[in-house]
């Protein structure tokens, strides 16, 4: 099988949505298919709309040799007009790989509504849709109100390479609990919303490792710096940036409780891959975060955007070595309810086959 993907940027660039899209493409190649990753310039949104009149680009799509087209539904700015176009011309499918949607994310009414139509027009554009939970798929069926062929294959949490012998560790009774944040430092994630909360939590014995990268908005990158400097933190947490796989499985197995208050998240990998290693998940309860976290069972959801509400819960399982040993082994058995990434991405490849190629 001859397979296209468009992406923005360089497919190692570190997200849960390009994790996704490399996992895909490592496991087609590795089942003999050819890939082909078609890069497009990241640029600001208005901008990628150009794309849609590039002839350069609808040539290269127009000439691909391809049994069907892969896009991930992030660059539909850029093809939500020109997929109509190279319906006429190819006779691959187009299928979308939808992380999230992206007027599902915070913004201000108007711009959500408009970031709607644009993706209703670029939905409607393709033959199918891979989706990564059943709450993207159903975001996406209310936006396209159609019944186009649609897979749900979620993410798996063993991604990291860790020695065969690992085991969950229970919480040992140790007067210091290790929080930690995993997430780019975007306002989606939470970042502010987790310091905010922990101002108010300096009584308790805990540390903040902060992992990520901390330079995609740099206004942003300052205000949480200038949080944690104000709020008396400076001593109590550690900004690390972002680290590699084998620094980031140390951070795990060191880890008590994993807090991404995020605002929105079409799956959540890093709530799953927390739970493999005993970490108790704290997400926001907005967008699929619930597929993962049975909240008071296997870790917590929190309104987005209520640092109160965050700072209630981090109370309670701070002050509690019972309840975090508790959820810290059922956060495990939670993970391994999920499919692995292998698993996932074969399911993706007979979807792509049996809907598109027999």
């Amino acid at each position: 099988m001859k397979v296209g993907l468009v992406i923005y940027g360089d497919l190692n660039t570190l997200s849960g949505g390009y994790l996704y899209d490399r996992k895909l493409v490592e496991y087609l190649r590795n089942q003999g298919d050819e890939v082909e990753v078609i890069s497009l310039p990241w640029r600001n949104y208005l901008r990628h709309g150009t794309d849609n009149i590039s002839l350069a680009l609808k040539n290269r799509l127009r000439r691909l040799r391809a049994d069907v087209l892969l896009q991930d539904e992030l660059n539909h700015p850029s093809l939500f007009l020109l997929n109509r176009q190279l319906r006429k011309v190819v006779a691959f499918p187009l299928v979308s790989i939808v992380h999230h949607l992206r007027c599902m994310e915070e913004h201000p009414r108007i711009l959500r509504w408009f970031y709607r139509q644009i993706e209703r027009v670029y939905l409607n554009s393709v033959d199918g849709f891979i989706c990564n939970s059943q709450t993207t798929l159903q975001t996406v069926r209310e936006v396209v109100k159609s019944q186009k062929a649609a897979l749900v294959a979620t993410p798996g949490g063993d991604g990291l390479e860790v020695s065969p012998n690992e085991k969950i560790v229970a919480y040992s009774q140790k007067p210091q609990v290790r929080l930690i944040f995993v997430g780019n430092w975007i306002p989606r994630k939470g970042l502010h919303i987790l310091i905010e909360a922990l101002q108010g939590l300096l009584d308790l014995d805990w540390r903040l490792y902060v992992v990520g990268r901390t330079n995609l908005l740099p206004s942003y990158e300052q205000k949480i710096r200038r949080m944690i400097e104000s709020g008396g933190l400076s001593q109590r947490v550690e900004i690390t940036g972002a680290v590699s796989d084998e620094e980031l499985v140390k951070r795990w197995q060191t880890a008590d409780v994993l807090v991404v208050p995020s605002q929105y998240e079409g799956f959540g990998i890093v709530y799953l891959e927390a739970m493999r290693f005993g970490v108790i998940p704290i997400g926001g309860q907005s967008g699929a975060a619930h597929e993962i976290i049975q909240s008071g069972i296997n870790g917590f959801l929190v309104p987005p955007n209520s640092s109160a509400d965050l700072r209630d819960t981090l109370r309670k399982i701070l002050s509690d070595p019972d309840l975090m040993n508790r959820i810290k082994k059922a956060a495990r058995v939670r993970y391994e309810q999920f499919p692995t990434w292998q698993s996932s991405m074969a399911s993706v490849r007979k979807f792509l086959v049996t809907q598109f190629l027999q």
